[in-house]
């Protein structure tokens, strides 16, 4: 329950610091409950990428905020828009009429509510009833801004016409809202994501509408054609001459849309800062807010649920295995491990290339120590193919008759057993197992048994000679060997429960995983691994992707939490897939309670990636965006607006700290307890292996000590040390006098004594004195009145300059030590 409340703790600190700017108390609160949200995307009930999981998932937060004066905007898909919207007449007046201007110019649109937790309303464009005024709307474009669009550039196009849309629709709802107040006008403003948006925030600003702009990108298109190409984007992002990188890639007209939308809005933002670093130099302009994407958390009733569900799924998962793979050969599926990397075909910029590379590498290790360990290693990315593999298709329908075929034999060796028994004698195997059943086991069995090796792929790939997985597996010698410890299964198709194949929905498949490998050069953001951290699964990503940025800001130690970050800035290509290999490869050295363990830590972590806790950096935005459009409605004059003030250096700054153990050490021991003694069984010895709570994690993890980075004030040092002098001097001169101490002591403070350390005031014979001493001074610390403990906090930052302390304690200690204690600086 401490870590829990920790996790909590950070959470309200960043919350708190959205008046930071002091924007939110400088302006009107009636005038800014007032204000209209539109927020603008092209995937707006018409699923293409992760945009479209930034809104749907960030709907029901914005609703709570904003309620009915919050509507999204998108085009008009008919195949989405009949199974996920509900068509209604809006409430407001103003936004009624506007819509009634619109539908007397001919312009054909759907509104209503969205299918989705929130049921937040949608306007829905028909782009095809207003393709005649294309040429109108590119001559406006290119006597405003110089940017010409070509004919054959359809997607571009569309966008143009549906940027103009909602700029007239804009204006509409401005005109009405004006006439209908009276006094100061409430505010109105829109959001608009990715370029395709872009031209609808490029014709409010050239239209002169009284609207607040801003502008989210989730991926430069430059930086994107770069990367593809196989271009060392970040040490050279300097270096590029923009403008013929654009044009050499045909997307100069593309380009052009998209920077000038970042330099029309009146705030800019970004999801992470590697893509704000991409973007002042890409984009030629800093992100004034970087708004970090989230998910919209289902919490469990119990508190393993996520333990169960994977057992489940895993389950689901060995009977695909078991298809694929025995008749060819078999192996221990209790010793089987699955890893996965999933995402859009993009080889490189996911990362499949050193992902493949390190694989490779991690057989070799395997095999040369001799280990008992298989890993599964599926690939799902979505290419073109021919139809299912024929071998795969037909060991799966194979196995699955086996199956049948026994759970048939079952079934009738039960009631023979049944009615043996009920004349009144003991059954032998001749009355329970007839002949003609072993004759339908044998025709089972021999059917299963195959000469070949199994199948690399479940699928048959178009042009499988050029395509870059299959390519890259062969030159790996990556091809499903007997003595292999490495299989691979490249799974050419999103999942689905309705394959044939491998019945399972993304989010069933990755709860069965074990560990997820998302190694990407590209990735602003990755939902991929924030995905598996929600659901309680490890994943390993980059310092190159938004979300390993985010954890690596926000965490002290990543890795202990079930977060591994590769590093593919600052070293070269080879180091970073021998680093990938070393995590993969420490992981396989994990017992199944220190997975299980690591499972608990990563599923502490979804906290962190709500959108009730990130959708203040929203909120922000849209301050910072009608401060710059309307500095009228605040106040007074705020000097400095720079929204970007809680990096990891500010005041504001939050960084959550190692948990109370060191991470795990895989090489330590391959029982269910790394540092078991002799003798005497452990404290969580009598636990099952999926029992471990967070009171007994403590003691399984750790190699003997923990050494804490904080900065500690050196009063706290000095008490320290004395307390440890006077109870080890105590220990050696007066060994039978500290019993009745001890027991005066606890009976002393037990009204105060949490209840994580109970178990250690209990355990005196195994922790000894020394322990229960250094306890009660931790509780002593905890106990601290406010002022005191706040005068040692500043006491510790004026010893800011001293190098930073290092030093050891116990296990003991270290378990003991509370949360406050822990947190006394900042690292």
């Amino acid at each position: 329950m401490h870590r829990r409340a920790s996790v909590g703790r950070f959470i309200k600190d960043v919350s708190a610091s959205a008046d930071v700017l002091g924007l939110d108390k400088s302006i009107d609160e009636g005038i800014y409950k007032q204000k209209y949200v539109f927020e603008v995307a092209w995937e707006v009930v018409n699923k293409v990428g992760g945009i479209y999981t930034v809104i749907r998932t960030k709907a029901a937060t914005t609703v709570e905020e904003l309620g009915d004066q919050y509507v999204l905007i998108g085009p008009l898909n008919e195949v989405c828009m009949r199974t996920e919207v509900d068509i209604v007449e809006p409430t407001s007046e103003p936004l009624k009429r506007a819509l009634q201007k619109l539908r007397k110019h001919d312009i054909n649109l759907v509104f209503g509510r969205w299918l989705i937790e929130g049921y937040p309303y949608v306007l829905l464009f028909d782009i095809s009833s207003s393709a005649w005024r294309i040429d109108s709307w590119k001559k406006e474009l290119w006597d405003n801004c110089n940017i010409g669009i070509p004919v054959h550039d359809s997607e571009c196009n569309d966008a143009l016409i549906f940027g103009a849309l909602v700029s007239w629709f804009l204006k509409e709802f401005r005109d009405e809202l004006d006439a209908e107040t009276e006094g100061v006008k409430p505010p109105i403003v829109a959001h608009f994501h990715e370029w395709l948006a872009g031209c609808g925030l490029i014709f409010t600003r050239t239209r002169h509408l009284n609207v607040a702009t801003i502008f989210t990108t989730h991926a430069t298109l430059l930086g994107r054609y770069l990367c593809a190409a196989s271009v060392d984007l970040y040490n050279n992002l300097d270096k590029f001459d923009l403008d013929k990188e654009a044009g050499d890639r045909n997307i100069y007209h593309r380009y052009c849309l998209e920077r000038a939308a970042v330099h029309c809005a009146h705030a800019f933002t970004t999801v992470s800062k590697i893509t704000g670093l991409e973007s002042k130099y890409l984009l030629r302009r800093e992100p004034d807010i970087i708004t970090p994407n989230g998910l919209n958390l289902i919490k469990f009733a119990a508190l393993h649920e996520f333990q169960n569900r994977h057992a489940l799924a895993k389950q689901k998962l060995h009977q695909f295995i078991q298809g694929h793979f025995y008749g060819h050969y078999d192996f221990d599926l209790d010793k089987t491990l699955y890893f996965f990397i999933a995402g859009r075909y993009e080889f490189q910029n996911k990362g499949a290339d050193i992902f493949i590379e390190a694989l490779a590498r991690l057989n070799h290790r395997l095999h040369e120590q001799g280990s008992d360990v298989t890993v599964v290693a599926f690939l799902i990315f979505p290419a073109a193919t021919n139809s299912f593999n024929v071998d795969s298709f037909r060991a799966q329908a194979i196995v699955k008759q086996l199956r049948e075929t026994c759970n048939d034999i079952q079934n009738d060796m039960g009631t023979r057993l049944f009615e043996v028994c009920l004349r009144g004698r003991i059954p032998t195997g001749a009355d329970v197992l007839h002949q003609e059943d072993i004759v339908r086991l044998k025709r089972c069995i021999y059917a299963t048994q195959r000469n070949n090796l199994p199948p690399i792929c479940t699928h048959n790939i178009v042009q499988d000679n050029i395509d870059l997985v299959l390519c890259n597996l062969r030159r790996c010698r990556l091809f499903n060997n007997r003595y292999d410890r490495v299989k691979v299964i490249f799974h050419p198709e999103f999942l689905s429960s309705t394959n044939p194949l491998l019945p399972m929905d993304y989010e069933e498949f990755v709860r069965g995983c074990h560990l997820g490998v998302f190694p990407s050069y590209y990735e602003p953001w990755g939902y991929t691994p924030a995905e598996c951290t929600v659901m309680g699964i490890p994943s390993v990503t980059t310092n190159l992707s938004g979300f390993g940025c985010f954890m690596e800001e926000h965490i002290e130690d990543p890795a202990s939490y079930g977060i591994y970050i590769v590093d593919r800035r600052f070293q070269s290509v080879d180091a970073s897939v021998e680093q990938l290999t070393r995590c993969l490869h420490e992981f396989c050295q994990y017992s199944r309670r220190q997975r299980v363990i690591l499972r608990n830590r990563t599923e502490r972590l979804s906290e962190l990636l709500d959108w009730k806790n990130l959708g203040v950096y929203y909120s922000r935005a849209r301050l910072v965006a009608l401060y710059r459009q309307r500095p009228d409605l605040f106040t007074h004059d705020v000097e400095r607006v720079d929204a970007n003030e809680d990096d990891a250096g500010s005041e504001k700054s939050f960084r959550l700290c190692r948990p109370f153990s060191a991470p795990p050490s895989p090489s330590a021991s391959r029982s269910s307890s790394p540092n078991r003694t002799s003798g005497r069984s452990t404290p969580t010895s009598n636990l099952d292996e999926d029992e471990v709570d967070e009171n007994t994690e403590r003691l399984e993890l750790g190699d003997g000590s923990l050494r804490i980075l904080h900065p500690i004030c050196p009063l706290l040092l000095l008490l320290l040390n004395l307390h440890l002098y006077l109870a080890q001097l105590l220990l050696v001169l007066l060994p039978h006098f500290l019993s009745p101490i001890y027991s005066a002591s606890y009976q002393l403070i037990h009204p105060f004594v949490p209840s994580s350390l109970i178990s250690y005031f209990l355990d005196f014979r195994n922790h000894g004195f020394l322990d229960c001493w250094t306890t009660l001074f931790a509780l002593a610390l905890d106990l601290l009145p406010h002022p005191v403990y706040l005068c040692l906090s500043m006491c510790e930052r004026v010893y800011m300059v001293v190098p930073r302390l290092q030093f050891h304690f116990s296990r003991s200690l270290a378990s003991s030590l509370p949360v406050a204690l822990m947190m006394v600086s900042r690292p």
